[in-house]
This record gives C-alpha cells, structure tokens and sequence, in this order.
C-alpha cells in the first residue's frame, strides 16, 4: 500500500501523522511512504530524515492525496482537504464528527473510508489513540490555566501553588479519566487545592487512592458541581463521552456565581466542549472573556508541544495503522477495536454517537465490510 502524510494544516497545529520512526515500521512492513516536503519542521524532523528512513518527499499536499491508498494525518481534514479525498481511500486520523456536521458531509460526499483515532478502543475498555493526547492536554491545561490568572491575562491574579502564609488557588476538574487525572497530578505538583468531581465511585475510589488524600473527590451532582465551579480559581473541563458531543454542565447562567477573573479550560473543545460558553479558539488567540470569567478554548492543545506529543501520538497509532496498511479492510473486518474506529465508509456512517448526534441513520457494520 501507499502510505501518505501531509503536512497538517490546522492554525498553528506542529504535530505530524507520521514521524521517521514510524516511517521505518511502514517500510519495513513493505509499504511505499510519501511525505509532503517540510511536514516534519514542527518536531525538528527535516525531508533528509524522512529520506534516511525510507520515504519519498513530494511537494504537495495535492500530490500526497492523489498518490495515496491511505492518509495519515492528526487533526481532522480541512475544507481544502476533504474535498481530495476519494472512495476507496483510507483516511487515518483525529476527526470529532460529532460536534462538527460541515466536516462529516464532507467526509460523506467523498465515499472515502474514515477511521478516527478517538473511537479506537482496546480490551479494558480504553481509547487507547487518544489516551497520549489526553496526557499532554491534561497536564497542559493546569499551564494553560495558570498562565490566564495572571492579572495581566485579565485572570484574578493568584499564582496557583500559593506561598507561606497565603493559600494556593482553587482547581475543580469536572471528569476523573485521562484528561482529569493528568490535570489533577500537574495541579497537586504545583501545590493547588484540587477537587475532582466525577459520576463513577470506582473511579473516585481509584482516584483517592493514586493520590492518598492529596485531593478531594466529590460525586458530581447538581449541587456539588455548583459549589466547586463557584469556588474555583481555575476549573477544567474534563468531560468525554466517547464519539459523541461533550455534555454541556456549567450553564451560562452558573458563571454569574463563578468569580470575576477566574479561569475556564475546556479541554473537551474537540468533541464540542462542556461549558455552554465555549466556542474553539486557536493558539494565535486562546482565550476570550465571557461575564468576567476567562475561557481558554484552544481546539488543539497538545500541538503547542509536538515534540512531545507527535511522539506519544505515534508511539499509539503505529498499531492500528500498520494493521490497515496490510490488510485494508480486511483489519476493520478482523478487528473489532478497529471497527469501533470506523467512522464514515463509502458516505454512510457507521459510529453509533456520530449518527445519534447528527440524525443520520446507522450503517450495518456486517453489510459495509462484506467486500472487506
């Protein structure tokens, strides 16, 4: 199979789909790899190194959709991206249809076959494609956030950690998984009072346990999630529900009680966001204000550090991805992980979330693979 990855073309989006690391497995998995020139820059990985592993550098993105049997990319396509892809084609990414319908129809309407990284699942349940980006968003945030209270960020003005005789800043984090938990470490390192609210007791157990009374937990209900959202400093939304659009928790109403010049990170921006306020912003603009609270929004978080997270993303997706690259459909017919990743194929949908948010109806997954 032909193996292409273009450069990403999201704002300010460094990450790439496919390091030379990864390059080297696709080749000697008896793959032809092409690689738009430069797509590497953002982790310090030039055309010589794509070469050095076994990859053609071509000149265009144009050149990489038209050549390729597969398309490994991270962000979701853009307009100018979907609009390339064709039927028969493999596409291997981050795609968050659910709160997006523009991208979905067109990811329809070019009959391509779509697998996203985030439904991907594993035997215990996990996503195991979007737990490293979960990581690096997690423990980003707490930066994130405690950058945006800085007075001169328009934030209340408080250093997270306190000091001797001054009290540290308040964080709640609305959700105990990934995200949530990396939150909580980075925010316990740094010396803040951290609350973790979350709707599962196994997981607060779990929770109380890794962290052996550093943090609170709270069972999210109404009420509890009030009181911690309006006695935060920083609150950090870490709400996912797999495949499908972000539940909205804190109203717009509740940031009337939240304190002026608090701060708000909605790491869930990519599946629509948890607070009705949210909407996406970029790293070349990350934060806008709503009713005196601070809402750092960015859709792309761990491409501020893809050094870091191309690495970890390719580290989890050289799997999956070796996997259709020798077997095409065949390994979303064999695997059922792998199914759970199918998204779109030949402009139906096959994600259960994706076609319950969006009101399409639901493919049979045995009638879309019997040509597998």
């Amino acid at each position: 199979m032909r193996v292409g990855c273009p450069k990403e073309i999201k704002n300010h989006e460094y990450r790439v789909g496919l390091t030379p690391g990864a390059v080297r497995e696709y080749v000697a998995h008896g793959h032809d790899v092409i690689i738009e020139t430069k797509a590497g820059m953002g982790i310090d990985a030039d055309d010589a190194a794509y070469q050095a592993a076994g990859a053609t550098i071509v000149g265009s993105a144009k050149e990489i959709f038209e050549r390729s049997d597969m398309v490994v990319k991270v962000k979701e396509p853009q307009p100018s991206e979907w609009a390339q892809l064709r039927e028969g084609q493999l596409l291997y990414t981050y795609l968050h249809l659910a709160p997006d319908p523009e991208q979905t129809k067109g990811l329809l309407a070019s009959g391509c076959t779509a697998v996203a990284y985030e439904t991907v699942t594993d035997d215990r349940g996990g996503l195991p494609l979007l737990a490293p980006m979960s990581e690096v968003a997690g423990r980003l945030a707490i930066q994130a956030g405690a950058t945006s209270l800085q007075k001169a960020n328009g934030g209340r003005g408080i250093l997270l950690g306190g000091v001797p005789g001054v009290l540290p800043a308040k964080i709640t984090v609305i959700g105990g998984g990934v995200v949530g938990l990396n939150s909580a470490k980075m925010a316990v390192g740094l010396g803040a009072d951290v609350t973790i609210l979350d709707r599962s007791l196994p997981r607060l157990r779990q929770l109380d346990d890794i962290f052996n009374g550093r943090v609170h937990t709270r069972y999210s209900t109404i009420e509890a999630l009030e009181e911690e959202v309006f006695s935060a400093d920083v609150v950090i939304g870490a709400v996912l529900v797999p495949g499908a659009a972000a539940p909205k928790l804190v109203t717009r109403e509740m940031l009337s009680g939240m304190k002026k010049g608090s701060v708000i990170v909605d790491v869930a921006i990519d599946q629509g966001g948890c607070f009705e306020t949210s909407h996406a912003t970029t790293h070349a603009d990350p934060t806008y204000e709503v009713d005196g609270v601070i809402h750092y929004c960015v859709a792309n978080m761990p491409g501020a550090v893809p050094i870091t997270s191309a690495h970890a993303l390719n580290n989890a997706t050289l799997f999956y991805g070796l996997m259709l690259a020798d077997k095409g459909l065949k390994a979303i017919a064999e695997d059922r992980h792998l199914r759970e990743g199918l998204n779109v194929h030949k402009g139906r949908i096959t994600s259960r979330p994706v076609a319950d948010a969006l009101g399409y109806e639901l493919a049979d997954m045995e009638q879309v693979l019997k040509v597998a």
